[in-house]
């Protein structure tokens, strides 16, 4: 029986699961498998990399070879598994190739929810999920527009990400329109007052809003193209941009037998019910908890390190507040429990926004904050005040 742990997954959950052991295990085999080219590179860095003038060549901090020589382990790229026998602990890969392993580890990621839009140009709607996305979407902002830079950007989505594409659009000088179904911005981290603050200063930008309206069809129109809208109005654009949200990739796990509710079911122990076979990062629903932002993983990281190299540990979740990359009004937040009770109190003044949500039954009780402005400052003092999600 091999010794090796073999890792499907070269994002940040992947990598820093083989960072994590290698640091804990000076010894054990390590195997990453990756569907692309396994270059290491921050996913979160992909929403604001226009505004820092970067390319998807530059983004990669460490190319395949690298990463190998960090983890002193054997990066596979290019490379799909079609197969995985949890009774003999072997995956095949597409090439042929059978890897046994001891440990294996789903750090899978997620997929970007499609629409399910009608039209002629519904195929070109892009989505910025990985290295190769943000390339094809850097080429697109060159020359969809007939072959012209594009002016026009229509994003789908007023969540976290369709938010700083917005943001981040605006400093290559186009004016995006943002489009969701729901009555504000980020209509399900923050109250309605810091949500029409952050609108403000994007639409100060040149950033347009259009709310309680959906895309249903992407048709071309001369040398861009026309949205219509799910209240039957239209819209010219140049370029679309899908950012409504992810949905964690289960196809390996539920091959694998691996319980899969939102993503793949896993205890503290990032264990799934099938012996030796571990999940982690955008695909793991651990205990209910379906996370996908970068403290979570660094979390799993670690404790999944320690319980692979022989010390069972149970992973923990303080409060972990999220920054929302718009720098046009920085935004943190901390949002409270899914059905928490309570209410949001909100303080601002010009320059600031403060506000927490308070248990209902506990005005005392800080269940979760979001700041905004110079407030921002404040997130560590206020996380240190909010209940662990998982202790």
């Amino acid at each position: 029986m091999s010794e090796a742990v073999v890792i499907i997954g070269s994002g940040l959950a992947g990598y820093n699961v083989a960072r994590e052991l290698r640091k804990a295990d000076a010894n054990v085999p390590i195997v990453v498998v990756s569907r692309d080219h396994a270059g290491f590179y921050s996913k979160p860095m992909l929403s604001n990399a226009l505004a820092g003038k970067k390319t998807a060549a530059t983004l990669v901090m460490k190319t395949a070879e690298k990463m190998s020589e960090d983890i002193k382990g054997r990066v596979i790229a290019n490379s799909e598994v079609t197969g995985i026998d949890t009774q003999a602990r072997t995956l095949t890969l597409a090439g042929g190739e059978v890897l046994p392993y001891r440990d294996l580890v789903l750090a899978l990621g997620a997929d970007p929810i499609r629409l399910p839009l009608t039209g002629d140009a519904a195929d070109t709607v892009l989505s910025v999920n990985d290295l190769d996305d943000f390339a094809k979407f850097a080429e697109a902002l060159d020359t969809a527009a007939g072959g012209q830079p594009v002016k026009r950007v229509a994003i789908l989505g007023a969540g976290l990400i369709g938010c700083e594409f917005a943001n981040d659009l605006l400093h290559r000088g186009i004016e995006p329109t943002v489009l969701d179904l729901a009555d504000r911005v980020l209509s399900r981290l923050l109250p309605p007052e810091a949500s029409q603050l952050l609108q403000d200063k994007l639409q100060a930008g040149g950033t347009s809003f259009r709310f309680g309206v959906g895309a249903s069809s992407i048709d071309k129109a001369g040398n861009g193209l026309k949205v219509t809208l799910s209240d039957g109005n239209t819209l010219e654009t140049d370029l679309v941009l899908s950012a409504i949200g992810l949905k964690p990739r289960t196809h390996l796990a539920t091959q694998a037998g691996a319980e899969v509710g939102r993503g793949v079911k896993v205890n503290r122990e990032l264990a799934t019910n099938v012996p030796h076979v571990y999940a982690v990062g955008d695909c793991a629903e651990v205990e209910g908890h379906l996370l996908p932002y970068v403290m979570p993983l660094m979390q799993q990281a670690r404790a999944l390190a320690a319980t692979l190299s022989g010390k069972a540990t149970p992973v923990a979740y303080p409060a972990m507040p999220v920054v929302v990359k718009t720098p046009a009004w920085p935004t943190v937040v901390c949002p409270p429990p899914a059905n928490a009770a309570g209410q949001w109190v909100v303080t601002s003044t010009e320059e600031s926004v403060e506000a927490r949500f308070t248990a209902a039954d506990n005005p005392e009780q800080l269940l979760g904050f979001a700041l905004q402005g110079k407030a921002v400052t404040q997130r560590q003092a206020m996380a240190a005040l909010v209940p662990a999600i998982l202790a």
